[in-house]
């Protein structure tokens, strides 16, 4: 028997907390890569952790946020905590390496292709074993297309995110690519929905193995929302991280820092004039 699937059981409310909560990750992952390429030495590997947990956690929240309003008539629905949260160290760990690659090599073509792709797929496997870990009364049947069109949303939104990471500096700028990552992580996870039946069986037993969504709301919100508040506190506290590297004296081009910018490079040329005219000054 084919189910009712109802993928909006709140209406409007649990999408638009999914996609706040894709920006939120994205907008603190892509500040912590940028921040990494602003600098140097021992901090740098700390940096992308940071940003890898962060992209990871809001895309993870996202989905789950949006599961909430995933139904289907004829049966409830019930989540596996194991595969649950192994989505989100799926999804962690492959956004890392992707990130770690853009983060050590540089905003190469090859480097953001790579890493872009790696931190797609990762996110695409996130968004799938999550809906493996689901418990119910039948089996999900998908689209194959639409499955491979959403896998391709996830690489391209991914690979633009790190291209954004390394090229786009100020606080305003990085703001609007999270917003548009979050546009492409929500596209991706509504387009994988969209791929998805279920055929009910035809005996059902209301004791469904798993926990309900409302036992695994908790630690999916509170969890990754207290990282999400602290990674924001630490962004907040390095001005660096705001303005892409623009102050302090740094400036990013090309994935080194560099002393000063215009202004300052004037001035020690300047410098430079006057202690001349200085020495010609005492050799007279």
């Amino acid at each position: 028997m084919q189910g009712t699937v109802e993928g909006f059981g709140y209406g409007l409310v649990t999408p638009v907390a999914a996609y706040l909560m894709a920006c939120l990750g994205g907008a603190l992952g892509l500040r912590c890569t940028t921040r990494s390429l602003c600098g140097a030495g021992s901090f740098r590997p700390g940096w992308l952790v940071l940003g890898a947990t962060a992209i990871g956690s809001g895309i993870w929240s996202m989905h789950f946020i949006a599961m909430m309003g995933f139904t289907v008539e004829e049966t409830p629905i019930g989540y596996d905590r194991a595969t649950t949260f192994a989505s989100l160290a799926v999804g962690i760990l492959m956004v890392g390496i992707g990130i770690f690659i853009v983060g050590h090599r540089g905003a190469t073509g090859m480097s953001l292709v790579t890493g872009g792709t790696i931190t797609g797929l990762g996110v695409a496997s996130m968004h799938y074993l999550g809906m493996n870990g689901m418990r119910l009364q039948g089996s999900l049947q998908y689209d194959t297309l639409t499955v491979a069109l959403s896998v391709v949303i996830a690489v391209v939104a991914a690979t633009t995110a790190l291209w954004a990471a390394v090229s786009v500096h100020g606080f305003l700028a990085s703001l609007g690519a999270s917003l548009v990552m979050g546009l492409a992580v929500s596209g991706m996870h509504y387009t994988g929905m969209a791929a998805v039946s279920v055929h009910v069986h035809d005996v059902v037993d209301l004791a469904v193995v798993g926990d309900p969504p409302t036992a695994l709301l908790a630690p999916m919100l509170i969890g990754p929302a207290v990282f999400l508040l602290l990674a924001g506190a630490v962004v907040m506290f390095d001005p660096l991280v705001l303005t892409g590297g623009e102050r302090h004296g740094h400036a990013y081009r090309g994935g080194a820092p560099r002393r000063g910018g215009p202004a300052a490079t004037a001035a020690r040329v300047a410098g430079r004039g006057v202690r001349r005219s200085h020495l010609g000054v005492d050799r007279s």
